[in-house]
């Protein structure tokens, strides 16, 4: 399998990292905002089985991001990583196109439980 991880914050993608790495043989490509996101996503021929996205990043936000990602892409999982914890934000990144929604702070089981959910649906 291989996952993107988008966020800003090299330590989160490395906590990221370390978590999904239980769920077994899994590859992982990193970008630090959108724009660099859509670069890797342009170029890997083969795609990504999840995409895991930071709202709050610079250049590009997670929500431009998962607008972009979606004119073109309906079925690659998406998982929306952030504080962002308002009822309107779930809202409004459930309508442009998120699998799930994981808020920080998160556990280790916690956000395995919800990837483990979303790759299953998507299957």
């Amino acid at each position: 399998m291989k996952f993107l991880l988008v966020d800003d914050s090299r330590t989160m993608r490395n906590i990221q990292k370390r978590i999904l790495a239980e769920i077994g043989t899994v590859e992982f490509v990193e970008a630090g905002d959108g724009i660099q996101a859509l670069q890797v996503i342009g170029v890997t021929a083969d795609g990504f089985q999840l995409i895991l996205i930071d709202w709050n990043m610079p250049n590009m936000d997670g929500i431009t991001l998962v607008n972009r990602i979606r004119t073109t892409d309906k079925k690659t999982p998406l998982v929306m990583v952030t504080t962002e914890s308002e009822k309107s934000r779930i809202v409004e990144a459930i309508r442009a196109g998120v699998n799930n929604y994981i808020l920080k702070p998160f556990t280790p089981e916690g956000m395995l439980e919800k990837i483990r959910l979303t790759l299953r649906i998507a299957a």
